[in-house]
């Protein structure tokens, strides 16, 4: 009910410029303040201001973050925290463009600062280390280091990924989490490889990608391809015509 892939953002009976009072009538904080700022974040996004959307959603995640914090060797909430910071990635590449063509910013401005946002967050879950290991929150690091990812990838900050990357190659949870996370973290850490010329490092990380790749993910299979097939010529392998038909047809 906060994700905006939820069909209830296109009410407009949700879409409140001052949601504040209602909120607090039915909510204890700061779970009002939450939701006041969802639905201020529907009303932007159906005004299409996306650097409003951005500006409420990060006060979504911030309220979010308390609720987090207090709850103690509990990890119920992570698939909320998937989709508002989901979102607060999208807003703010979003509202980078809105802000580029009035003149106001440059490309990666509200990045950066999501990516701030994005790495309370991560602290958060990777300090959880009373809770079990089913209860731990330890289970968001990667989620949320795949969305780090996205955003140092396209400000050209990949210096930020090393310390990420040695967190999640040190974690116990690293064979457990979900293969699509996985195929995600793999395939950024190849490219990051490849870009530092550890050419073997990104041959293994991509073809992992690659092979756990769903066949039903052909534009995926393909975007690593653009990758891994360079890598692999670099090595001396040279890919068949029969396998480049097969896969980018």
């Amino acid at each position: 009910m906060v994700s905006f892939r939820h069909p209830h953002i296109a009410n407009p009976r949700l879409q409140l410029p001052s949601p504040e009072d209602k909120c607090q009538q039915m909510l204890e904080p700061p779970y009002d303040e939450m939701f006041a700022a969802h639905l201020r974040c529907t009303y932007a996004v159906s005004n299409h201001d996306f650097v409003e959307a951005y500006k409420y959603q990060t006060v979504v995640v911030q309220s979010f973050l308390r609720i987090f914090q207090a709850h103690k060797e509990e990890n119920w909430a992570l698939p909320i925290m998937y989709a508002i910071t989901l979102d607060l990635r999208n807003f703010a590449n979003r509202a980078d463009q809105q802000l580029v063509k009035k003149g106001k910013g440059k490309i990666g401005d509200m990045l950066e600062k999501a990516a701030e946002l994005l790495m309370s967050c991560f602290r958060v879950c990777a300090s959880d280390t009373r809770a079990s290991f089913d209860d731990s929150k330890k289970w968001g690091m990667l989620f949320l280091v795949n969305q780090l990812f996205r955003i140092y990838f396209k400000i050209s900050k990949l210096h930020l990924c090393k310390p990420l990357i040695r967190a999640i190659d040190s974690s116990n949870f690293k064979d457990e989490y979900a293969m699509s996370q996985r195929v995600t973290y793999r395939y950024y850490v190849g490219r990051k490889a490849m870009f530092d010329s550890d050419f073997k490092k990104a041959e293994e990380c991509l073809s992992f990608a690659f092979r756990n790749c769903l066949r039903t993910c052909q534009k995926n299979k393909r975007m690593i391809l653009i990758y891994l097939l360079p890598v692999k010529m670099l090595l001396g392998h040279m890919p068949a015509i029969q396998l480049l038909r097969k896969n980018m047809t």
